[in-house]
Order: C-alpha cells, then structure tokens, then sequence
C-alpha cells in the first residue's frame, strides 16, 4: 500500500473512532436517559372500543402486542399474550389494553426493572405478571 493511501485509510479509521453511535444499546445509561417519557404529563387515553368483544379485544391485544415498534417490547409482550390473554377476565384485558397505551420503552424498562413505573402502575398485579415473563438476558 503506497505512503498515502496509509495516510488515508488511517485518518478515515481514526475519524470512525471518535463519532459517537446514534443508537445507543439498551440497558446503558445513554439509552435509558433518552427514552424516558416525562413524569408530568397525564396517562395516555385510551381509544374508545363502543361494543367490542372479549374475543374481539383479546385478538386486538394479541396482534397489538407483536407490533409495538421495538424488537424488546414485541418480544415481551407477546410472550406474555401467548400465556396469559387466553385466561384473562375482562378487567385484566382493560388494565392490559391501558398498559399497551404506554410508550414502549417506558413498558420495557418498567418490566426490567430498569425505571420505576409511575403510580398508576406501581402496585399493578400486571406489572408484576410482566415482569416474571421476562426471560430476555440484560444486554449489556
């Protein structure tokens, strides 16, 4: 390789070294700082569903749950469905499709034990059943 191009190649790896990745892995401070959803806004509304079914509003949660947006969130939360929605009574399937208005780091994190959820989840039997669903290892 000729003196130059070295010089070349060497000044682009050397560049490469000191720019900072956009993305940030998840579980590092960075990313955790950066997905937090403020704490003084009011809990998402949910979408009125006038007259939908217990069936209709599990199969609603099920594909729901295997579409968040985040590769964590669709791992998660689809396991958890595929256990637990066949068996839940209509009052868990609301608290359910409540959580699933949440952003979905937040949910995440909350399910980790990386970020403490907020108190209207704080005492959530949910919470808690989502939380022992988690089988995914810290990727750090």
């Amino acid at each position: 390789m000729s003196m130059s191009l070295r010089h070349i190649v060497s000044r682009s790896l050397a560049s490469r070294q000191k720019r900072k990745d956009p993305w940030s892995m998840p579980h590092t401070p960075e990313h955790i700082a950066s997905t937090t959803s403020p704490t003084d806004i009011p809990p998402p509304e949910p979408l009125p569903r006038h007259g939908e079914s217990l069936e209709t509003m599990r199969a609603r949660l099920v594909y729901q749950s295997r579409k968040r947006g985040t590769l964590e969130s669709d791992l998660l939360l689809s396991t958890f469905a595929q256990e637990h929605l066949g068996t839940m009574n209509a009052e868990e399937l609301s608290e359910f499709d409540k959580l699933m208005d949440e952003p979905d780091w937040d949910i995440y994190y909350w399910a980790t034990g990386k970020r403490t959820p907020p108190e209207r989840w704080a005492d959530s039997k949910l919470l808690e059943m989502l939380r022992v669903v988690r089988r995914m290892p810290d990727l750090h």
